[in-house]
């Protein structure tokens, strides 16, 4: 019965595998994810409502439609993936690289709007008597906006982790299921169902990834608790 649920070598690199690919494309993409946030919340300039709606557009788009986009675009022959290749050596296509983009793309909006909700909720008298006090627009960002959407940021950035943790479509599409570079725990799973005898193994990781995705949920509420009681900046 244990053996049963003992993870083998291959799902093993799939666990670490997932966790790098979710933990890069959510470091990778919060600062753009704040910066998107806070010019949705407080900017006003022509094309924002193209801005809003391309930045969520990946959470109505079927999955595979935005892995096909970013293989045109990142591919070897794709106009941005072939000038990256040239001139940088970086190859996103068939590599876990190109996982973590995917997933990043897919992160994204789910980042935004947490992140632009706790801006919003913040009294914009605060940022403007930090103003009124000689701070530069981007001295009241870093000390005033940023330390307030604090919760907001973190609740953003664990769930990017756990889109990231759990994408499949845009990935498989994107960069295939290749053992120990680009198969995730979801292209693991599917690999499972596909396969007789199967039901174990997919068993096995679902579980993990239900842990995971717990443990992550748990630690960025405590820490959102934390930040609230300590009353935000001073």
């Amino acid at each position: 019965m244990t053996d049963w649920f003992a993870l083998t070598p291959d799902e093993w690199v799939a666990i670490r595998l997932s966790l790098k690919v979710a933990g890069v494309a959510t470091l990778a993409v919060l600062p753009l994810g704040i910066v998107l946030a806070y010019a949705l919340a407080r900017g006003r300039f022509r094309g924002k409502a193209l801005l809003d709606g391309l930045v969520y557009l990946p959470l109505v788009l079927p999955p595979v439609v935005t892995g096909y986009a970013l293989l045109v675009l990142f591919g070897r022959k794709g106009v941005i993936g072939a000038f990256l290749e040239d001139a940088f050596g970086l190859v996103f296509s068939f590599r876990w690289t190109g996982a973590a983009l995917a997933c990043a793309v897919m992160g994204l909006p789910l980042l935004v709007r947490a992140v632009r909700l706790s801006i919003e909720a913040i009294d914009t008298r605060l940022e403007e008597a930090a103003g009124t006090l000689g701070a530069s627009p981007l001295r009241v960002f870093f000390t005033v906006t940023l330390p307030l959407a604090l919760p907001g940021i973190l609740a953003g950035a664990v769930l990017c982790f756990a889109k990231a943790l759990g994408e499949f479509g845009a990935t498989i599409t994107f960069v295939s299921n290749i053992p120990g570079e680009t198969q995730t725990i979801p292209a693991a799973i599917y690999n499972y169902t596909q396969a007789p005898g199967g039901d174990a193994g997919a068993l096995r990781l679902s579980l993990v990834s239900i842990a995971i995705a717990l443990c992550a949920l748990i630690a960025s509420e405590a820490l959102a608790r934390r930040t609230r009681r300590s009353g935000g900046p001073e």
